[in-house]
């Protein structure tokens, strides 16, 4: 097939309506595994950024772009959760980058104006007789992290109070706290127990669907936080035994039976961990919290393991898709059939927030869609990429979203990413290179001129602020 021919096909796949083509069916194995994420101390980062990746995972809705600037609120302002509990509002929030999935409450991702990035994954805990106040709270709590936190761990404050105030309305959850210095991973039980631990600056975590936290001490402030009675509550409830079990592991008391083996998680946590580390790891090794990489990560080298299919091991079924589809031959993946949007935050303490904190993110399906850069310091998001025009009629929105928000439409730019996935998968195995090639093209020219466009923006930004944002609003 001639050069000519796949631009002009490739032209062609982006600009068809999305009317005009069916979403795969989702396969059941996949629709279990619901996100999976990397984080990278900023010692262990090619660049010194603090990098975080994800792949959010759930079934085909909707993915919004928003630019939610700094907002004054009246006195006496309350937010209302929605399981409708309250609590007050502060004087002002700060402004934030929101990939927003509405009628979906555990799958938006945020960066605010201070560099500190937000997202999570599913993590089911073996509580079934919860303690919530007022219905709990789960929407709000990565919201309001990203409206009020100045950096990270001040972030998992944030959330652990409220937690402590209202408790987790949901099974269970890992949240990424990151910003330009540290990341922390906040493990979320339902109800009102939660532990979180910092991740060393020169190691990186993988998380794929279980806890990866481990053994914790609460007496060293600057690494751990977390609720008081964690290990007390557990052995009350006959999950943790100290004279059977040895020292505590939160993983192993608090998280459902099933979850630490399945294969689902197993399967990706070992993909992962071997991809970032440079370390061979076998499949029934027992994995570590973090681990020390043998060369520094880059934003290069987690665009790829978001767009991992197991290639190159005996788990890769399609032989780099020459039998076929690794969506139909591979079984569990980092890359998944409903992987709905993936990201790279990468957080950088040398330069203003603005320009040194950005979202490198793949609309749908990240192995075959390019990453493209988004700064913090924009200042508004092109009409196509979101469904209101209204940030606040968003968040008005979110919980009970009228039918036809999630109407196919080549108005909004998801279902033209949305349409493009679908004819390639038609025929993965010829299409999928092509069009993997043309992105990667971009990709690496975007990447080594990132150096080149900040170093311009820098420079306006010293002299005039607001004139670099329009810099940073017009290239991204």
């Amino acid at each position: 097939m001639n050069t000519t021919f796949i631009r002009f096909s490739l032209l062609a796949i982006i600009l068809l309506s999305a009317a005009e083509c069916n979403i795969s069916a989702q396969n059941e194995t996949d629709i279990k595994l619901d996100c999976y994420s990397v984080v990278v101390g900023r010692n262990a980062s090619a660049d010194g950024s603090v990098l975080f990746a994800h792949n959010e995972d759930t079934g085909i809705k909707l993915v919004n772009k928003y630019k939610v600037p700094r907002r004054k609120h009246p006195a006496g302002a309350k937010i209302t959760f929605e399981n409708g509990g309250k609590t007050p509002q502060v004087a002002e929030t700060f402004g934030y980058l929101w990939i927003n999935m509405p009628g979906i409450s555990v799958c938006d991702t945020y960066l605010n104006e201070h560099g500190v990035a937000i997202g999570s994954d599913g993590c089911p805990s073996k509580e079934s007789k919860p303690e919530l106040t007022d219905g709990g709270i789960v929407f709000w709590l990565r919201r309001i992290v990203a409206e009020r936190a100045l950096c990270a761990k001040d972030g998992v404050k944030i959330a652990g109070k409220l937690i402590d105030e209202f408790g987790y309305a949901s099974s269970g959850r890992t949240y990424i706290i990151a910003d330009p210095q540290e990341a922390w991973m906040l493990a979320v039980v339902h109800g009102k127990h939660w532990v979180a631990q910092r991740v060393p600056d020169d190691n990186i975590a993988v998380i794929p669907n279980y806890y990866t936290i481990g053994e914790i001490d609460l007496s060293d402030t600057i690494n751990f936080m977390g609720s008081p009675d964690i290990i007390k509550y557990a052995t009350e409830q006959g999950w943790y035994d100290e004279e059977k079990d040895g020292n505590f592991h939160f993983a192993r008391a608090y998280t459902k039976p099933g979850s630490l083996k399945h294969p689902s998680n197993i399967r990706r946590m070992w993909r992962g961990l071997s991809l970032v580390s440079g370390n061979e790891f076998d499949l029934d090794d027992e994995f570590p919290f973090t681990i020390k990489p043998k060369a520094k990560v880059s934003v290069q080298d987690l665009m790829q393991v978001l767009r991992d299919h197991h290639e190159g091991t005996d788990l890769d079924k399609s032989k780099k898709y020459t039998l076929g589809s690794p969506y139909d031959m591979n079984g569990p993946m980092i890359c998944a059939r409903n992987t709905q949007y993936g990201v790279i935050s990468q957080l950088r303490s040398w330069m203003p927030d603005e320009i040194g904190s950005l979202l490198w993110l793949a609309a749908y399906r990240p192995d075959v869609q390019a990453f493209s850069p988004w700064y913090s310091g924009v200042t508004e998001i092109p009409e196509v990429y979101y469904y209101y025009a209204d940030y606040q009629m968003a968040i008005k929105q979110q919980f009970s979203p009228p039918e036809e928000t999630f109407d196919r439409s080549n108005k909004h730019a998801f279902w033209t990413f949305v349409s493009l996935v679908n004819k390639i998968d038609e025929n993965y195995s010829e299409s999928a290179q092509q069009v993997k090639n043309q992105w990667n093209k971009r990709e690496e020219k975007m990447l080594s001129n990132q150096g080149n466009f900040e170093t311009k923006v820098l420079r306006v930004y010293k002299q005039n602020p607001d004139n670099a944002k329009k810099l940073l609003t017009k290239y991204s």
